[in-house]
């Protein structure tokens, strides 16, 4: 097959690492894919040279960015033309931006044969804006949504909402969890820290014995890394070796850093700002647990980073974060702040026992958040649907 993918950004989040643990493996089944991506937002990272190195055949597309641009009718024309040259069978799209850029390019007589598939890692359907803006962007995706042949949630609770929003029905709609390059990570070992892993608990000055929590994704206003502060903060006091890290960059970085300055001099010398960074594997190993409070997940990579490299978390109960974290047996969820600093403290308080969450976690996504199972059922969806529009243009 000929297989076009459009996602906003090559940064280091949740689509870009599944394009990077899929599409290699496509490429190398006999597929032709080829990948067009805007501009990664400062301090996000960029795979895009990764990709590349890695026999991908990605086109960069200037003006291809988040949110509303003056550039957008000129990125869908481009993205047109792009789409005419290569002549791919399937199209698939990613996230709001791209997902409406993509699809709109591929009106008209030229593209009657291309299937059409778009994934929501999550949706701002609602929650996110006043709510005249949020019916408005619902009932663009529903128009969206009548000429796509799928449309993919990253988990049952994003599927769940896109139901109940009216936004698809059940004949199109299927589930495909994320799934990442697990092989670094499940060779990870918890009794021995690699030296980068070594090297980053030195810079931050924690001893062996302190205890590492991360908080890693986008510094963005709904991963809410301020409500990780609060949590930090209300247990610090009972555990002198907890640290606090944030990986990741982003628009939520100056608030925080205010946040960080404001508290007692003892607790602000407890928590770093690293920035964002590509040594997974070794920041995983030189952490004791993930937390994460998002207001909003479709299904967090980062929680299947963590339980590849056999890390405990401690997660706030959104989207599709209960179907990937067993709450007490590979890891804690909460609802509130209360809850969160409660589960944080168990895991203090029982390394045992928060060292058996990790292992449980690892085993659980060995097998179904792998590269090869996430590319394996894209190639499905991709044959499903090209059969489809094939068989709609013979009765035609």
């Amino acid at each position: 097959m000929r297989i076009a993918r459009v996602l906003t950004r090559l940064n280091l989040g949740g689509p870009a690492r599944q394009a990077l643990a899929s599409d290699p493996l496509l490429v190398a089944r006999g597929h032709e894919l080829r990948l067009f991506a805007g501009r990664s937002e400062p301090g996000e990272g960029d795979l895009f040279d990764v990709l590349r190195a890695r026999g991908v055949d990605v086109v960069r597309v200037e003006g291809l960015q988040r949110g509303p641009s003056v550039r957008d009718l000129f990125v869908a024309r481009r993205l047109r033309h792009e789409l005419a040259a290569f002549r791919p069978d399937v199209l698939h799209t990613h996230a709001s931006k791209a997902g409406a850029l993509g699809r709109a390019a591929a009106r008209g007589r030229g593209f009657v044969r291309l299937a059409r598939v778009h994934t929501f890692h999550g949706h701002v359907l609602e929650g996110y804006f006043p709510a005249l803006l949020s019916a408005r962007l619902v009932a663009a995706e529903r128009r969206l949504a009548q000429d796509t042949d799928r449309i993919v949630a990253v988990s049952h609770a994003t599927a769940d909402d896109l139901l109940r929003l009216g936004v698809v029905g059940e004949d199109k709609l299927v589930v495909i969890q994320p799934g990442i390059e697990l092989a670094a990570l499940l060779s990870l070992s918890r009794e021995e820290r690699t030296s980068g892993a070594r090297a980053l608990r030195a810079f931050v000055g924690a001893k062996e014995s302190d205890f590492l929590v991360g908080l890693v994704g986008r510094l963005a206003e709904v991963k809410e890394p301020l409500r990780a502060l609060g949590v930090f903060q209300t247990i610090a006091g009972h555990h002198a070796g907890l640290q606090l890290v944030y990986v990741g960059d982003g628009a939520e970085r100056r608030a925080l850093e205010r946040g960080i300055g404001a508290l007692p001099e003892a607790l602000r010398a407890r928590v770093h700002l690293l920035g964002a960074r590509e040594d997974m594997p070794d920041v995983l190993s030189a952490l004791d647990a993930l937390l994460l409070t998002s207001r909003s997940e479709g299904l967090p990579v980062a929680l299947i980073e963590a339980a590849a490299a056999a890390l405990p978390v401690v997660a706030r109960a959104v989207g599709g974060v209960p179907e990937l974290v067993v709450h007490e047996r590979t890891g804690l969820v909460g609802t509130s702040d209360e809850e969160l600093a409660f589960a944080l403290d168990k895991l203090l308080t029982n390394r045992g026992e928060a060292r058996a969450m990790g292992e449980r976690a690892r085993l659980r996504v060995t097998k179904t958040h792998g590269a090869e199972t996430l590319a394996t059922r894209l190639e499905q969806l991709y044959q499903l649907v090209c059969a489809e529009r094939a068989g709609r243009e013979v009765q035609a």
